[in-house]
């Protein structure tokens, strides 16, 4: 009996020491986290402001404590990127040859101040020069001092996405020619009003890493009406142009992404790295977050979204560099998601690591959660880990609910597609969702989004699980891979050579 004793003793002392420290972490820790961030004191963690400074500085220090290590290039635990308010032209004149045109109305100024320029039009195709093609359409015009009409988006494409994607290269490729203006001429599928609301606002995006290099040019888009002026200057007419605008401006900030490396314990595994992300910036206060507010509360403190999916990561920072896996782990705690995934967009354009020896994004992420059983797996059946994931859900007495409302697009809402599109096999990670129902939107992006309407043991688990599931990918000795035929293999198979 002793024996039988001590022997069943010494099974589970060996099994409780195989366990990972996942399974050990206390809610206590990842409570604490969720209430930090997302208390009133940080006033909703809007990039640029002060709130979101301080939830940089503490998932900085965080790391720190923890034992992982800067990456080379980062400024300490920070990846700084310019980040630019634009606000369009608030008026704006534009005559061309007779016919006269009402700005907002007619034709929208979107950028740049142009003192009253009288000048001439010029056609420039879609103002796109490809030197790999050999493609110009400025060969053999002469467009300085004058006022560039171009088709909008690029030839043979005219998806939205590359249209709006384009329009800093050609601003710029007017500009280096000496154009006074470009004004792109609008035939996209959305409707014209839409586009006159939606892009007549001050917007957000990431400035140009030489301001002094950067592109001032005025720039519009105007409508057509099929028998104006603009249709002579289409077929190469000559024809007067007077144009002007005003009140542009372009506010400059520096802001952190939140970056550091754990080093793998495998000799040779340990050059290659498993990214794992969540989005620490909220919407703000008051106007800013578009939702209701009442005089009694303001904030939007942005518990679910994402404090959660960063409680996940520090709680993965943690254990990883706790119990190190084979593989290297780069942490990502991006800025800017609220604004259009400008933070991990900016690292995938200048990454620390090269995302070629990048493996894996596991992000987490989501909108909320109304099923406390369960997690969400957005890119489920795409990448090959299926596997892994249902194995460390269910290390936590949880379920899998594979790409939940997927009318939503949720995959490529998130910070994952920044890396996905780069061709890095990515899965997003989120709270459990079944649809966006009454329960979800009372708190997606809501004032009520606060900590202590979170279910903290959920928290926990959904942290755990995340957690073990970086962990299974960074120890497993077959990378992910895109699965044939899915809308980034392309993209896989240029990356990483294949």
């Amino acid at each position: 009996m002793r024996f039988t004793f001590f022997s069943l003793l010494l099974i589970l002392g060996s099994s409780a020491l195989a366990q990972s420290p996942e399974h050990q972490a206390p809610q206590y820790e990842v409570e604490a986290h969720l209430r930090f961030l997302a208390s009133d004191d940080l006033q909703g963690r809007r990039t640029g402001e002060p709130g979101n400074y301080i939830a940089a500085r503490y998932i900085a220090e965080n790391f720190r404590a923890f034992g992982a290590q800067p990456l080379p290039g980062a400024d300490g635990y920070f990846q700084q990127f310019p980040l630019e308010t634009v606000t369009p032209p608030q008026s704006s004149a534009l005559k061309i040859g007779k016919s006269t045109y009402e700005h907002r109305k007619d034709y929208l100024m979107m950028a740049g101040n142009a003192l009253t320029a009288k000048t001439t039009g010029v056609f420039a195709g879609h103002g796109w020069v490809d030197a790999a093609s050999g493609h110009d359409d400025y060969k053999g015009l002469d467009v300085k001092g004058k006022v560039v009409f171009v088709v909008v988006g690029l030839p043979n494409d005219s998806n939205p996405m590359t249209a709006f994607n384009s329009i800093s290269d050609k601003r710029r490729l007017a500009q280096e020619r000496g154009a006074a203006a470009i004004i792109e001429l609008y035939r996209l599928g959305f409707p014209w009003q839409f586009a006159l609301q939606y892009f007549g606002k001050s917007s957000t995006r990431v400035g140009d890493d030489n301001p002094d290099g950067g592109t001032t040019i005025p720039y519009g888009w105007l409508k057509e009406k099929g028998n104006d002026a603009i249709a002579e200057v289409v077929k190469g007419a000559p024809q007067k142009i007077a144009l002007s605008s005003s009140g542009a401006s372009v506010v400059r900030q520096m802001v952190p992404n939140v970056v550091a490396v754990i080093p793998g314990s495998d000799p040779v595994l340990k050059d290659e790295y498993v990214l794992i992300s969540a989005h620490f910036d909220h919407v703000g206060t008051g106007k800013n977050g578009g939702s209701p507010t009442t005089a009694e509360d303001s904030i939007f403190n942005g518990a679910r979204d994402n404090a959660f999916g960063t409680s996940a990561l520090l709680l993965a920072a943690r254990t990883l560099a706790q119990q190190k896996t084979k593989r290297s782990i780069i942490l990502l705690a991006c800025n800017g998601e609220e604004m259009g995934l400008l933070g991990s967009l900016y690292y995938a354009e200048h990454p620390l690591i090269p995302l070629r020896q990048t493996i894996f994004n596991l992000n987490a992420d989501g909108a909320g959660y109304n099923e406390a059983t369960k997690i969400s797996a957005i890119g489920y059946g795409r990448t090959g880990i299926d596997e892994h994931i249902e194995g460390v859900a269910s290390a936590f007495g949880l379920g899998v609910i594979p790409n939940p409302v997927p009318e939503q697009g949720l995959f490529d809402r998130s910070d994952n597609v920044a890396f996905a599109a780069k061709g890095v096999p990515a899965v997003c990670i989120s709270p459990g969702v079944t649809g966006f129902d009454e329960m979800l939107m009372k708190y997606y992006h809501q004032v009520p989004d606060e900590a202590d309407s979170v279910d903290m043991p959920y928290l926990l688990r959904y942290c755990q699980s995340f957690a073990l599931l970086a962990r299974r990918i960074a120890d497993d000795a077959a990378k992910p891979v895109w699965i044939k035929g899915d809308k980034y293999e392309t993209a896989g198979m240029k990356l990483y050579q294949k």
